[in-house]
């Protein structure tokens, strides 16, 4: 039997949430322009960096497996200065970052190994390495010396190829130029495999799969020391530390579970029941963050994470995904099932099959949702310090009421998202303006940018909500504005071409994106 940690929260949350327009004196964020390729849900522009020097955006290209490079020193007209093309070192680009003149694209290749590119910003490829298999995620240390990639080893669509996952460091001290696989240590999880090695709250549960085949890494932090990177494991809900110098894991711990059964930390669980309910419910959330980003405040590192939730679906080989209305619940934990099964309740929330039933006997005594529709904060070591509790709902459902909880490839699909994740939140970045330091964070299904102060890190205050989305249009026809923001980044003034605090949000769905004026409100 495995125990499971539950983290029951007491959260301190305000009773209104005041739309962003009607905060007086508050931080705004006001179009400045977008850019769009006119490609919709092709995966056009899934990630962006930003390059000071040369003030251009970098944006992941899907369709055309290339990087585009966006000339951003008139933000007001974003315009495509050339592409990077890179199909001649795997299958797709996945992610980009920049830092001193330098362009670091991840490439994967289905299951086999992938690449790093680099790049001049000007689009000159200067060397390749070979990473971890589907390397999905890139960044710099801060210090400018290495640059790590999270290898996230999905298996392949009928499940007999599951790579392990792992994370590649490539030491990039002595330039890029001539930079050879010599220079790449990558960081596997194997040593997890023997029994009792992993915390039991760690979730290992694809077919047949070892630890270090499950661990699927989506998205790396690094300590502002440079020192420690903290890894996303998103489908196992758990978070690994590694040291960096030593490229050795030295923590895999499970973010743990949140009682969606508590007093402002509940959801509105059901598309079926016609109005926004966001209420207590006998369910527990999976933190499963996507985007994790690490930040010093007072001397101590903290990360932040947008809890996305995710589910393994490989069609006719495996499947978690279930609904309440489908399991055998137990009767004594959950004495009224009957009522609590029916559509307009619970009856077909996403859960998964593989938590929940403790004993083993085919009953489940407690339920697990993918996400926690929330953003978290942590400290070092992975504790729970902060969650938002059930406020990102509340504030889209205040700005939003008839386009609550809406998908994010059509419009009219009011609550299509209430049994799925909400609005669930992807990316997430902080920035410093002023002596205050603010953490944005994007929502994938109905999109938009919700901002907090959390200067005090255990006590975040909202600040505003922008969604440069268009319910009136139509999404398929490039009528409906921005669609399912995927990568954010924040630009400080003094790295702006415009000299004020920017927001550079990509919009994987519209195929757009769009840059943001942080602005002092009025």
């Amino acid at each position: 039997m495995r125990s499971i940690r539950v983290l029951l929260i007491a959260l301190c949350i305000a009773v209104v949430i005041i739309p962003a327009a009607a905060q007086e004196g508050a931080l705004t964020l006001e179009v400045l322009g977008s850019y769009t390729t006119g490609l919709f849900d092709e995966g056009a522009t899934e990630i962006v960096a930003y390059d000071a020097d040369s003030m251009q955006i970098f944006s992941i290209n899907g369709n055309d497996d290339t990087v585009d490079v966006i000339d951003a020193r008139d933000p007001a007209a974003l315009t495509l200065v050339t592409q990077i093309d890179l199909s001649d070192y795997g299958a797709s680009p996945t992610h980009v970052r920049v830092r001193d003149g330098v362009v670091a694209v991840t490439v994967a290749n289905d299951q086999d190994a992938g690449m790093v590119v680099f790049a001049t910003t000007a689009g000159e490829v200067l060397s390749a390495v070979t990473v971890g298999a589907l390397p999905d995620m890139v960044i710099f240390t801060p210090d400018g010396t290495k640059v790590l990639t999270a290898n996230e080893g999905e298996p392949s669509d009928d499940y007999t190829n599951d790579p392990e996952g792992s994370v590649s460091i490539i030491d990039i001290s002595g330039g890029v130029e001539a930079l050879t696989d010599e220079n790449v240590t990558t960081v596997s999880f194997e040593n997890f495999n023997a029994d009792g090695v992993l915390p039991d709250d760690v979730r290992v549960y694809g077919p047949n799969a070892t630890p270090a085949q499950d661990f699927e890494p989506e998205y790396i932090a690094i300590s502002p020391d440079s020192t420690t990177a903290y890894v996303s494991l998103q489908e196992n809900n758990a978070l690994a530390i590694i040291d960096i110098e030593t490229a050795t894991t030295t923590t895999i711990r499970s973010w743990g579970f949140k009682d969606f059964n508590v007093e402002g930390a509940g959801i509105d669980p059901t598309d079926e029941d016609g109005e926004i309910n966001i209420r207590p419910v006998p369910v527990f959330g999976m933190y499963m963050p996507d985007a994790i980003e690490a930040f010093e405040v007072g001397g101590a590192v903290y990360l932040i994470t947008a809890n996305e939730g995710d589910s393994r679906e490989y069609e006719d080989v495996y499947v978690e995904e279930t609904e309440p209305q489908d399991l055998t619940l137990d009767a004594e934990a959950f004495p009224d099932a009957a009522d609590l099964i029916s559509e307009a309740v619970i009856g077909k929330l996403e859960v998964t099959s593989t938590l929940g039933d403790a004993d083993g006997d085919g009953d489940y005594e407690a339920l697990y949702a993918p996400g926690a529709r929330s953003f978290a904060i942590w400290d070092a070591e992975g504790a729970l310090v902060y969650d938002s509790g059930d406020q990102l709902e509340q504030i889209t459902a205040a700005a939003y009421p008839e386009d609550f909880n809406s998908t994010n490839d059509e419009n009219g699909s009011f609550e299509n998202r209430s049994d799925n994740a909400g609005p669930e939140p992807e990316g997430v970045t902080v920035g410093m303006i002023g002596e205050s330091l603010y953490a944005f964070v994007g929502l994938e299904r109905i999109g938009g940018v919700v901002v907090f102060d959390i200067t005090d890190p255990t006590a975040p205050v909202f600040v505003t909500y922008a969604n440069n989305r268009d319910f009136s249009g139509d999404a398929a026809a490039g009528t409906a504005g921005d669609l399912g923001p995927e990568g954010i980044v924040f630009v400080a003034a003094v790295n702006s071409p415009t000299g004020e605090d920017l927001l550079i949000v990509s919009n994987e769905v519209s195929g757009s994106i769009t840059v943001y004026a942080v602005r002092a409100g009025m």
